[in-house]
């Protein structure tokens, strides 16, 4: 847009912070080749827009807004003199794109000196020559030096969570052979003693019994109840004392093992009652070992079972074989990023999921949220392990208006008041050198704000920090599915 034309006058641009010294002859040129004009109130330029003009304002009330999903928040307002907007980096020349960051407004009448991106950066290439050096190179240097960092910080993420992996797996794997080398034996032991049985002499009928007591008690135990472990102690008890009196050797030995398996004295009556006497030591031994067989396939179901889902955590997380661009589950995000990151995590730390299962599938990239939740969930990690080691984690979704939310709440220290508006910021950091690189929130920001339209915000007090992303549940409308960065 372009405002009412105005005299220019050397003597009151010169009083602007920007120009107070330059000499007369660059201030002439400067309202020769440039103009003030007046706008009144409204906007003055978009966001978006190619950076046609430079901004300097001589008097008046500026607002600036910044772009995030549909909507335009606010991030700046002034009254100050010789502020300035638009073309800034016009002086880089074709290099960069030259499009307006952000939108400019005026709330009331407003004189800005306007100077062409043309005109501004032959100015700067000429009377600033060594300045335009310095900035091009700080310039180019930062965006190379992010770029790079950015590699080594998730080369960085992924070999953590690749040691992760790697330890989460060696427990249900190591568990599943210890439990098929003791079935093994125990299997073994199972067919000697049936052996021992059917060469006694019994008659066909007991040991067929003896064959449908193993059934059924195969079956009890795959329903074998959860008891506490003042419960086991006073059932085992019971269970070696009817050994015990029975004449059973070894009763104390047994007794784990059955009560482990839900099985009680009503059960060793039934036993009892089916099998003649002079089988039943016999017997009993013979069924701890279909017990015990039966207790080692459940572990070996389990660990296998667990390391299954590990795997497809590590697929879910990665998005191995999906499209970068999708309707995602967000719990299912969620979930796989904390099953890779519970050796990080460790068992100090409570993780609590208050989720709201109700929420709808939203468009996203699956992949970068997960990075985006690996980085607030290795900050909080490290907030609570700078308190002490021990806290609470809570990762909470709910639906706020037409956003999902998705909330990392620690009980660390909270956030410093004076750092809280610099925390987003590139290469800010407050870990030790060498332990952080001050991109993980930024390269989170950026996902989130840039990359899907929604917000991340932080809200902090000691005891109580709260990173909160807002997701739209609809993809904007001028969305196109790209390749992730």
């Amino acid at each position: 847009m372009s405002g009412k034309l105005l005299p220019c006058s050397p003597q009151e641009i010169g009083t602007l912070f920007l120009f107070e010294k330059l000499s007369p002859e660059q201030l002439g040129r400067l309202c020769s080749e440039g103009q003030v004009e007046l706008f009144e109130p409204g906007p003055v330029y978009t966001q978006g827009d190619p950076a046609t003009c430079f901004y300097v304002m001589v008097e008046g009330t500026v607002v600036l807004y910044s772009r995030v999903g549909g909507d335009d928040v606010e991030v700046s307002r002034t009254s100050q003199r010789g502020v300035y907007a638009g073309a800034m980096q016009a002086y880089l020349g074709d290099r960069v794109q030259h499009v307006y960051q952000n939108s400019m407004h005026v709330t009331e009448p407003t004189r800005f000196f306007v100077l062409p991106a043309e005109t501004f950066s032959n100015i700067m290439q000429e009377w600033f020559p060594m300045a335009v050096h310095l900035l091009e190179g700080l310039f180019f240097g930062s965006k190379s030096a992010q770029r790079a960092i950015g590699q080594r910080e998730r080369l960085l993420a992924l070999g953590s969570l690749s040691a992760g992996l790697t330890h989460e797996l060696n427990n249900p794997a190591a568990a599943a052979v210890r439990a098929t080398a003791t079935l093994r034996e125990r299997v073994a032991k199972m067919r000697h003693k049936l052996g021992v049985i059917s060469s006694g002499p019994y008659p066909r009928e007991d040991l067929a019994g003896l064959i449908e007591v193993q059934e059924r008690t195969a079956e009890l135990v795959a329903k074998a109840p959860t008891l506490s472990p003042l419960e086991a102690s006073d059932r085992e008890d019971t269970v070696s004392d009817w050994l015990d009196d029975h004449g059973i050797p070894d009763g104390w030995r047994l007794a784990p093992t059955f009560v482990q398996a839900g099985l009680d004295v009503d059960w060793l009556d039934q036993v009892a009652s089916e099998v003649d006497e002079q089988i039943l030591p016999a017997a009993i031994g013979w069924l701890n070992y279909t017990v015990e067989t039966e207790l080692l396939m459940d572990e070996i179901e389990d660990s296998t079972t667990r390391v299954s889902n590990l795997v497809n955590a590590a697929k879910q997380y990665s998005q191995l074989d999906r499209a970068p661009y999708q309707d995602a589950d967000v719990h299912e995000l969620l979930d796989s990023t904390l099953l890779m990151l519970s050796g990080k995590i460790g068992p100090q730390i409570k993780v609590v999921k208050d989720y709201d299962r109700s929420l709808p599938k939203i468009p996203s990239y699956p992949a970068e949220l997960n990075q985006v939740w690996t980085n607030l969930i290795d900050n909080a990690v490290q907030a609570i392990n700078g308190a002490g080691g021990e806290g609470t984690l809570t990762v909470r979704t709910a639906l706020v208006n037409d956003r999902v939310l998705v909330e990392f709440r620690d009980t660390g220290p909270g956030v410093p008041q004076e750092i809280k508006g610099r925390i987003f910021d590139p290469f800010f950091t407050t870990k030790p050198v060498g332990e952080g690189t001050g991109l993980g929130l930024d390269i989170s920001w950026r996902i989130v704000v840039n990359k899907h339209h929604g917000t991340l915000q932080v809200e902090s007090e000691p005891g109580d920090t709260r990173f909160q992303v807002l997701l739209p549940l609809t993809a904007a409308d001028d969305e196109t599915p790209e390749e992730p960065a």
